[in-house]
């Protein structure tokens, strides 16, 4: 066994003198061999196994009242349902400085037991439902201080061309480098669909990978505790034997972990790719390497990552042809809205203007605006002006219609567009009209009634304005760094 000294020297990483050769696995004990450092070189202690030796007491940073405390606060702040046990998200706090010691010497002498995850389906926009396994509030915390100290070891050695679940890397991040990669010429794309990836995932495989750089068993088998926790449906508790639930803390860098072999892989065949979670792209110049790459990774998926590629929706495809985080990749790397965006994006709006709703007019307009601002943020790089100025007309027609169904009888129009300096002659013209009011909202009384100004005063988000001011932002930035004027 290894004395207390030692076992410090090897955790401070002090290796001056003399090396320390580390020889552990996961359910033996570690014995040390001491070889003068003259002998030894630093390549025969690997990342791996130097990464092992500093981290056989990681768990006591886990249960680090400070650290328990931050993981609190986050969990809070992203608020969510609750689990099986009812308690809310706003309970957290007071339960932690009740139980605080409890928590910690459950998880330093590894008694801690996650509770079952409540099972919630969601349905897909292209159909089907996406499962997700809500964990306690408490095994949320717990998971949350688990990120807090694996997810900095981690990201050292992360691919940079991996963007999902990471902190300072976004969508807009991977977005940009597809649009480089298509400005400089590679126009194909193979784009590869794992298929129910967060089901699908191996356990054996992912604790695997966990022990490699994990020398703390307590942490594996606490890990390895949530990845089989069972999942509650109608009462009913299934085990899980492969996968891990969408929903806690944690899955998002497990997900990281597991697809990190994937990125190695690639960049070691030294491939142009961009992976967004599960979402991957890898870019080439012809169609005949897209397809050769194509059929080479999805052996190397299915057969070394142990997971499934869903053929049906992976393809080989040009960048004006695939959906990528919402957006299309048009020529010269510039970016477009995705037929699926735009179409899921007005049924989003239909709902929210569908006429049988009881609301307000100014709680409509607060819904739309919140809607409308957070969707064209995300969108504003892309090449759409006359797709959204289609849009906002469209949209501009709903709320006539809605606010015209506000007025309820002839009568209540005439007193509306009156007030909005509407002669009589031409008001009767439309009140008395037997069209229903979608077909009204498209009169020229409906529109000079309720024009621009009117759009203004009740204060709707312009979402041409704000595009337009988008653009020119980018464009004074691709000035500023290229010395050029982009290509429109």
């Amino acid at each position: 066994m290894i004395n207390v000294e030692k076992q410090k020297a090897i955790q401070l990483n002090l290796f001056e003198t003399e090396e320390w050769i580390v020889c552990s696995k996961f359910e033996s004990d570690v014995s040390v061999s001491r070889i003068s450092s003259n002998l030894v070189s630093n390549k025969l202690l690997s990342d791996c196994k130097r990464e092992r030796v500093l981290t056989v007491r990681l768990m006591e940073d886990v249960a680090d009242l400070g650290n328990l405390e931050r993981a609190c606060r986050r969990v809070k702040s992203n608020r969510g349902s609750s689990g099986i046990d009812g308690m809310s998200v706003s309970e957290l706090p007071k339960w932690l400085s009740q139980n605080w010691r409890h928590l910690q010497q459950s998880l330093l002498n590894g008694y801690y037991q996650p509770s079952p995850v409540k099972c919630v389906e969601i349905p897909k926009s292209s159909g089907g439902v996406r499962t997700l396994g809500i964990p306690t509030v408490v095994d949320r915390l717990v998971q949350q201080a688990i990120h807090q100290v694996l997810s900095p070891r981690y990201e050292q050695i992360f691919s940079e061309f991996s963007f999902g679940f990471r902190p300072n890397r976004g969508a807009h991040d991977a977005l940009e480098k597809c649009s480089k990669y298509v400005e400089s010429g590679a126009k194909w794309l193979v784009d590869i669909d794992l298929e129910k990836f967060f089901d699908e995932v191996n356990h054996s495989r992912t604790m695997w990978l966990l022990s490699r750089r994990i020398g703390d068993k307590r942490l594996l088998k606490l890990i390895h505790k949530f990845l089989k926790s069972g999942m509650m449906s109608d009462g009913v508790v299934s085990q899980r034997v492969k996968g891990t639930p969408q929903g806690g803390p944690l899955s998002p860098l497990l997900s990281n972990i597991i697809l990190d072999e994937l990125d190695k892989e690639l960049e070691h065949r030294g491939h142009k790719f961009v992976r967004y979670a599960d979402d991957l792209r890898v870019f080439v110049e012809s169609k005949r390497s897209a397809e050769r790459v194509m059929a080479s990774l999805t052996d190397f998926i299915e057969t070394k990552l142990k997971l499934k590629v869903n053929r049906k929706k992976s393809s080989v495809c040009r960048g004006f042809e695939t959906n990528f985080l919402g957006h299309t990749l048009l020529n010269g790397g510039k970016l477009g809205l995705s037929s699926e965006s735009y179409k899921r994006f007005k049924r989003a709006i239909k709902k929210t203007t569908s006429r049988r709703r009881g609301i307000s007019l100014e709680q409509l307009v607060k819904e739309l605006n919140f809607k409308l601002r957070g969707w064209l943020n995300y969108f504003r790089y892309a090449s759409m002006k006359s797709t959204l100025r289609s849009l906002v007309s469209w949209l501009q027609r709903r709320i006539r219609s809605f606010r015209l169904k506000q007025c309820k009888r002839a009568s209540g129009i005439f007193k509306f567009l009156k007030s909005r300096g509407m002669p009589k002659s031409r008001i009767w013209q439309v009140a008395v009209s037997r069209r229903g009011w979608w077909r009204k909202s498209l009169t020229p009384q409906a529109s000079e009634g309720m024009n621009n100004r009117w759009f203004r005063e009740i204060e709707l988000y312009d979402m041409m304005r704000f595009y337009n001011r988008y653009k020119l932002e980018e464009t004074a930035v691709y000035e500023s760094t290229h010395g050029g004027v982009r290509g429109r």
